[in-house]
């Protein structure tokens, strides 16, 4: 095992020094290069205790996931117009906005937790009321402030307006750069591909649950060039979830779209990482998209990984092959999306890391969070890959989360392969009798989240630090947006006015 550890610990070192080196190349040009290749990566529902467990958990320090090695990290306020609708009385106006009504750093503090002190009466406050992922997403895909449950749709549920086709939808980053850019777009998830985060990106809707609509208009309207997710109807375990609509999938699976997509879905004793590489591979070959579809019983997720309480020998086992991880997700998609010469975006999401956090499952989440890990480190790995036209002067590489869930503090350091005795049940959650873990809340909270960059255009994110948080480095997520849409050359002006 000490061997193991050490080949572990050799490769991250390297791994560290590619960085950085590759990201002193891009910070001393001296002229900023655009961004051809945006990839934006998901751990829905993390915060950085949840990070700093499941480091420990794999390699026994705080911050060695693969993410914490990139050279832009910062903080995230994350609030929608529901949040700041509960601290404001019921008022919002885009022109004339007080960001600490959405996140006041004298309350919550001006970094997350373990970075600074945790403020008297922070818990409560951060509690009270958060984001959803649909908006939270929203800001990200489209710039928009928006209510829970939105999908790139203004706020107030309008039938006019926008930014679209005046019907109330907000274009997503995704149409912006494929409109202006010609860029192919993709978005990954290992939840139902109809799910709040990777539906803000690909479609418009005034309802979250919207599954049905929500899936024909990415299938027959926006069409991206990659579709990975679960929501599989033969593994959701539910006729009431219809995470995608029956005709659709019929259409799918009876080759109506087969001219346009390959389509490559969950089947019985199948490797489905293999099947969908493989799937990849035919869609480059044949010049066409790619359509995956997988997902488990009870909830359409793909499994998660588990990781094991072997103290000293940190172990992650897979409950069936069936499914793909999220790293072999997230190469299909490169793999496609890497064939067009004007460029790609590309949204990739780790969902699961949600629920287990919704659940109190620390185990669950460490293996989620595991799961992306390794899916930061297989996309370092591919821009890393020498004589081909990607690299870092022309890459923008973001690892982010949407909103926290669950308010976990670490009460005991773990060491590697340690996990605290958890029970299975108590008032509807885990129990963690010896205290080495307590949680706040089965739901979101609205503590700031973690930004993580590297490539083109990340030192953006320094530039608009300030801006809506004087005296801190709290960025607001639509700012998300508007880096990514100025490394890639076609700066937005923001719809969001600071009341002054």
């Amino acid at each position: 095992m000490k061997k193991s550890l050490v080949g572990v610990a050799v490769r991250q070192v390297l791994s560290a020094a590619l960085i950085a080196s590759y990201s002193l190349g891009v910070l001393a040009d001296p002229v900023p290069r655009e961004a051809k290749h945006i990839i934006l990566l998901i751990g829905d529902g993390m915060n950085i205790e949840h990070e700093i467990a499941a480091s420990r958990y794999l390699f026994g320090n705080d911050f060695d996931l693969s993410f914490h090695n990139l050279p832009y990290q910062g903080n995230q306020s994350t609030w929608d117009v529901s949040t700041y609708k509960y601290w404001s009385g019921g008022t919002y106006d885009p022109r004339a906005i007080a960001p600490t009504l959405g996140y006041d750093p004298a309350q919550g503090g001006k970094a997350p937790y373990p970075l600074r002190p945790e403020r008297p009466g922070a818990e409560a406050y951060l509690k009270a009321k958060a984001t959803d992922s649909a908006s939270a997403a929203t800001a990200w895909a489209s710039g928009y402030k928006t209510d829970d449950g939105n999908l790139s749709w203004l706020p107030g549920d309008p039938d006019t307006g926008g930014n679209r086709t005046g019907d109330g939808s907000l274009k997503t980053i995704a149409e912006h750069l494929r409109e202006r850019k010609d860029y192919a777009i993709g978005v990954v998830s290992t939840v139902p591909f109809t799910h709040a985060t990777p539906a803000a990106f690909v479609s418009h809707n005034k309802s979250r649950n919207n599954y049905g609509a929500i899936g024909h208009e990415i299938l027959t309207t926006v069409k991206p060039d990659v579709v990975i997710g679960g929501g599989h109807p033969g593994y959701d375990g539910s006729p009431t979830h219809n995470y995608i609509a029956a005709e659709d999938y019929d259409n799918l699976k009876n080759g109506v779209y087969a001219d346009e997509y390959v389509f490559v879905e969950r089947t019985a004793g199948v490797d489905g990482g293999l099947s969908l590489l493989t799937g990849a591979q035919q869609a480059v070959a044949e010049g066409k998209k790619l359509f995956g579809l997988f997902g488990k019983e009870g909830d359409g997720n793909f499994e998660s990984l588990k990781p094991n309480d072997l103290p000293a020998t940190p172990t992650v086992t897979q409950a069936t092959r069936e499914n793909p991880t999220y790293t072999e997700a997230t190469l299909a998609a490169l793999k496609v999306l890497s064939q067009d010469p004007d460029g790609f975006f590309l949204m990739a999401e780790q969902g699961d890391i949600d629920w287990a956090n919704h659940a109190n499952d620390f185990q669950r989440m460490v293996g989620t969070i595991k799961d992306l890990h390794d899916g930061v480190q297989a996309v370092i790995d591919f821009v890393n890959q020498p004589n081909d036209d990607i690299d870092w002067r022309n890459t923008l590489l973001i690892v982010t989360s949407d909103h926290s869930n669950n308010y976990m503090r670490n009460r005991t350091v773990l060491g590697a392969g340690d996990l605290p005795e958890q029970t299975p049940n108590c008032m509807g959650t885990p129990c963690y009798p010896g205290g080495e873990v307590t949680f706040g809340t089965t739901g979101h909270t609205n503590e700031l989240t973690r930004i993580y960059a590297m490539g083109a255009g990340s030192r953006r994110f320094e530039w608009h630090e300030l801006q809506w948080y004087p005296g801190t480095r709290i960025l607001d997520n639509t700012q998300v947006f508007r880096v990514m849409m100025e490394a890639a050359g076609v700066p937005q002006v923001s719809p969001l006015r600071i009341r002054k």
